[in-house]
């Protein structure tokens, strides 16, 4: 099957996380550096993006014919055909002028008025409908509508069908409408959180596959520690996917948070305890972890440092470095030890001064003196030569991240 992605506006990250998650991924280009068109090895479910932090929407290929603008409002009829009652339809075109997405809209209401059947359109020609739109209109499933998906390329026109789309009002919800929200300690976006825990979850599968018997071990339910939870991001956003939660903090009013956070979630969404565990304590993530049963995977942003209201000077932020540094080694050096042989998903702060970025340095060295292998998913390229990471950084942020995958040579 092929499929076009939306990629989010981290597109390196979006690729990351669908290579992690989507079996048999094969991109095969990235169009306008917004959209990845891909070969899958099986049929994705509709409520894919329900799991995916880094893609706004995807589409299916519903024709390899050669067609053209002209075509499409025989398509939009033939993909509405099952509709009983007014039909909903709307365009998402790339790399097609204004102009020629507006004739397209109109030339297929005309269309549809002339077989009698009653319609609206949503999106215009400047921008396609927005995702909570396509949500509720219900046209995803076809029900009442379809949303037809374009890409005009030299090799001619790709046609697809938009499945899925991201819930951007129930990412709002849960991350505004929780109880207890600290923006002193940085906000993980919860987005970013599940891009993480899905990197961390196709970690502790390469973890399985090679200290097995060389074929990927499915875990009925895999369990996740977040050793820095603060408000409890990461540990909510593996609990929605049914992963089972360790989370603990040096802090008393994080995990007093974590845990207020976490039962207001399962409130809202029904998520109870007889099928996802969760655990909360304090603890130092520098001393030994003593746990009955290793976790599946370790993911978590450490610190960002203290909350800044101007970029730094290159002195202040070579001091935030050193500070990091030592935590950063403290940690790791820690669970390599009282952990070992489980995979680590770890954000690390970078500094943005005027022209440059100031990132970690010395902890390359103590990840390999950890028995730490640095990895990326197939294909994927590193942010930075020489760097096996990938930056989540926003032009209006003075701190950014930097997402590191290890995987452990001990057992």
């Amino acid at each position: 099957m092929q499929y076009a992605a939306v990629l989010g506006h981290q597109p390196h990250l979006s690729l990351a996380e669908l290579q992690s998650v989507i079996p048999g991924f094969d991109v095969k280009r990235v169009v306008r550096g917004q959209v990845a068109i891909f070969d899958t090895s099986e049929t994705l479910a509709p409520g894919i993006l329900e799991g995916l932090g880094g893609t706004v929407a995807i589409a299916e290929r519903i024709t390899e014919n050669d067609l053209s603008l002209d075509d499409i409002p025989q398509v939009v009829s033939k993909e509405t055909a099952g509709v009983k009652k007014k039909i909903t339809f709307g365009l998402r075109c790339y790399g097609i002028m204004s102009r020629d997405i507006r004739t397209m809209y109109r030339k297929t209401k005309d269309l549809l008025k002339y077989q009698m059947r009653p319609c609206r359109y949503i999106g215009n020609d400047e921008h396609p409908a927005a995702t909570a739109l396509l949500l509720d209109s219900d046209i995803l499933t076809g029900k009442r509508g379809r949303e037809i998906f374009l890409i005009s390329e030299e090799q001619g026109l790709w046609v697809g069908r938009t499945i899925a789309a991201q819930d951007i009002n129930a990412y709002t919800h849960r991350d505004m409408k929780k109880p207890v929200r600290d923006t002193t300690v940085g906000l993980l976006p919860p987005k970013l959180a599940q891009i993480m825990l899905n990197l961390g979850g196709w970690l502790a599968g390469s973890s399985q596959k090679s200290a097995g018997s060389g074929k990927r071990v499915k875990a009925p339910a895999l369990t996740v520690l977040d050793p820095f939870c603060g408000t409890g991001v990461i540990p909510m956003e593996a609990l929605l996917r049914g992963w089972n939660v360790l989370a603990s903090d040096n802090s008393v009013k994080a995990v007093n948070g974590t845990q207020k956070n976490i039962e207001w979630l399962r409130k809202e969404l029904g998520i109870f305890k007889k099928d996802v565990s969760d655990t909360v304590w304090k603890q130092d993530a520098t001393k030994p972890f003593s746990l009955k049963t290793k976790p599946d995977m370790i993911v978590t942003e450490t610190s960002l440092g203290p909350a800044l209201e101007k970029r730094s000077s290159q002195r202040d932020a070579q001091k935030l470095k050193s500070d990091s540094e030592k935590l950063e080694a403290e940690f790791l050096r820690n669970v390599s030890k009282t952990l070992p042989g489980v995979p680590v998903v770890l954000s690390l702060p970078f500094w943005r001064i005027k022209g440059a970025r100031i990132q970690l340095e010395k902890i390359w060295d103590v990840i390999t003196e950890c028995g730490y292998t640095p990895t990326l998913p197939a294909c994927i390229e590193p942010s930075a030569p020489g760097r096996l990471s990938l930056l989540y950084e926003r032009r209006d942020q003075f701190v950014g991240r930097e997402i590191v995958m290890l995987l452990s040579k001990k057992r």
